[in-house]
């Protein structure tokens, strides 16, 4: 998938954006402020339907503006022309999708249409924030190669939800848990065998991403934790924790416990790494994703770096620029300060695929891409 034109109208400071002719890589660069992270917020909403700096809306919209909107022509796979997709939000909450002129009645709908994956200051928290990042980050994968998953997902959520709102009463009635308790049991180990599979068809790419991108840390290790006790099946741990369940008011094992540890040397990764080596794990997480969803999900990605230039010394930068340009169709949308931050270190082969966008007060405007002069003899190339 690939965005061949966008435009934004009341986005932050972006009120009337369009950009035509887009390419495989999509530099915006600019003063901080200037709005280069709201094109990619809004490609974001165009894809998700919501931004990735929060679900309000008022945020979201230009000061003074009621609604916003974000409209592209995505290039898909198997469709003969361009393919319309269009997101309205309003200030009182309110969301319209369509796409193809079609209104959809589900997020879930659209985002088959422009799948995503983000490297931005949020990313982090893949390592530094709580196991809910971490499942959204692995759940997003599981969505996208696995058909199944959604709807056993949406069942997992309301039998968890009904089976935590009996455990919350004073008076259990025993017949009626048992009944959530079993349909729980069987939704969550189908959950818990998905993410499993998933995890490792992930792993042995995320290993050869980030002995690329940082040699240094081949040690590094994933380690997936289901949520409840290995040795049990899913049904069995949910009876061992009974009590607990009874006496404190929810359910203790599970999926909703999932979780991704990140170590190194036998500790978490989180406390020992310095922030530039975290962003290269980061990196590798994100990549490692994109890739395996375009190899097992047929969905070529669309990725969204927000300044990837910082906590990065140019050989870094320079080796997370190669492997986005060996992504097999994926399209980049990235941000710096300075065009020469990402300009020449985009390797020489993929620059017949890259506009350059000056972005500054919230106008966007397309550049000239500059010819990368070739070191002289007797100098060197730094």
């Amino acid at each position: 998938m690939s965005l061949s034109r966008l435009q934004i109208n009341r986005v932050r400071n972006l009120g009337q954006v369009q950009l035509q002719d887009l390419q495989q890589v999509n530099v915006f660069h600019g003063c901080n402020g200037s709005g280069k992270t709201s094109v990619l917020e809004a490609i974001h909403l165009l894809g998700m339907a919501r931004s990735f700096r929060g679900s309000s809306a008022k945020s979201l919209i230009s000061h003074g503006k009621s609604d916003c909107v974000v409209y592209g022509l995505v290039n898909a796979p198997g469709y003969p022309a361009p393919v319309p997709l269009g997101i309205q939000r309003s200030i009182d909450g309110d969301i319209q999708i369509k796409v193809s002129g079609t209104a959809l009645r589900s997020v879930a709908q659209l985002v088959e249409h422009l799948p995503l994956q983000v490297i931005n200051a949020d990313s982090f928290d893949l390592l530094t924030g709580s196991p809910g990042a971490r499942r959204r980050y692995l759940d997003w994968g599981v969505f996208h190669v696995e058909h199944r998953f959604l709807e056993q997902w949406q069942r997992f959520q309301r039998c968890i939800k009904q089976r935590n709102k009996l455990l919350r009463h004073d008076k259990i009635r025993d017949a009626e848990l048992a009944v959530w308790t079993r349909d729980l049991a069987t939704t969550g180990a189908a959950l818990g065998e998905y993410r499993k599979a998933y995890f490792e068809l992930l792993l042995p790419r995320f290993k050869e991403i980030v002995s690329r991108l940082a040699p240094s840390l081949s040690n590094l290790e994933l380690r997936y934790q289901q949520g409840w006790d290995r040795q049990l099946d899913y049904r069995d741990a949910l009876a061992a924790s009974a009590a607990s369940d009874i006496e404190q008011g929810y359910t203790h094992v599970g999926p909703q416990r999932a979780d991704i540890k990140v170590m190194i040397d036998g500790r978490l990764a989180a406390e020992t790494l310095s922030r530039g080596q975290q962003k290269l794990v980061v990196c590798s997480l994100k990549l490692a994703q994109g890739q395996l969803m375009t190899e097992q999900g047929k969905a070529r990605c669309v990725y969204l770096v927000d300044d990837l230039p910082s906590e990065l010394d140019a050989p870094h930068c320079r080796k997370v620029c190669e492997l986005l340009a060996s992504m097999v169709g994926a399209q980049v949308f990235i941000t710096c300060i300075e065009r020469r931050d990402i300009e020449e270190l985009w390797p020489q082969a993929g620059r017949d695929q890259m506009a350059m966008f000056h972005v500054e007060q919230g106008i966007v405007q397309k550049g000239v891409l500059e010819p990368r002069v070739a070191p002289t003899a007797g100098t060197s190339q730094h």
